[in-house]
């Protein structure tokens, strides 16, 4: 357990890279953890985290992500590329990729669909305010994504949020965010049609999302 604050004469060594990781054996919302997203890309920065560790800030906690499996990497395929092929920008898809919704929590979804007007030159972070869609995908780790994830994407504002059940074959959309999460949830399966609320020119079959 770290036992003070990282600060001159101190050196964090990969011995303690897994200092904060929590594993998580049950959904649940998680108690607060020490580190803010600036301390979290700091201690990658100094090498406490490798590049190659799959790991997101879940409300100041380090949280390693579950291994994709085949029908998870497939179906985020299928999604990255029908829906950029129906993208233009401003608007972009991002897979796998950090978006930072407050100071503790920097969650990789597996999709999102953000708006940056500025571009995509330069050096920047997807944050809450961009997004117009995200979608979890989720086979072993839907209690977590439905449970914990979701719940902060609407307490974050984000308007609309996809969770794929590859295993049920199952699509929920949730709409009208709050604080207590989402207040709308339909549910999708084969032989239906989904269309963003932000993007309603765009659709996407569930038989595209399923495969």
């Amino acid at each position: 357990m770290m036992t003070a604050p990282y600060g001159r004469g101190q050196k964090l060594t990969r011995l303690l890279r897994r200092v904060d990781i929590v594993l998580m054996a049950a959904p649940q919302r998680l108690l607060t953890g020490a580190f803010t997203v600036e301390t979290y890309h700091r201690l990658g920065e100094l090498g406490v985290f490798h590049e190659d560790d799959r790991v997101e800030l879940i409300n100041g906690q380090v949280v390693p992500l579950t291994p994709i499996g085949d029908a998870h990497a497939a179906c985020v395929q299928r999604l990255s590329t029908y829906l950029g092929q129906r993208m233009q920008l401003p608007v972009f898809v991002s897979t796998q990729n950090p978006v930072v919704l407050d100071p503790r929590w920097e969650p990789q979804p597996d999709i999102a669909v953000a708006r940056r007007e500025a571009g995509l030159a330069g050096h920047w972070r997807v944050t809450a305010r961009d997004v117009l869609l995200i979608i979890e995908v989720a086979d072993s780790s839907l209690p977590y994504d439905r449970d914990v994830k979701i719940p902060q994407y609407a307490e974050s504002g984000i308007p609309e949020a996809w969770l794929v059940d590859v295993n049920a074959e199952r699509i929920s959309v949730y709409r009208d965010p709050g604080p207590q999460g989402y207040r709308k949830v339909a549910e999708f399966s084969r032989g239906e049609t989904l269309r963003p609320m932000r993007l309603p020119a765009t659709e996407i079959t569930t038989e595209e999302i399923l495969g």
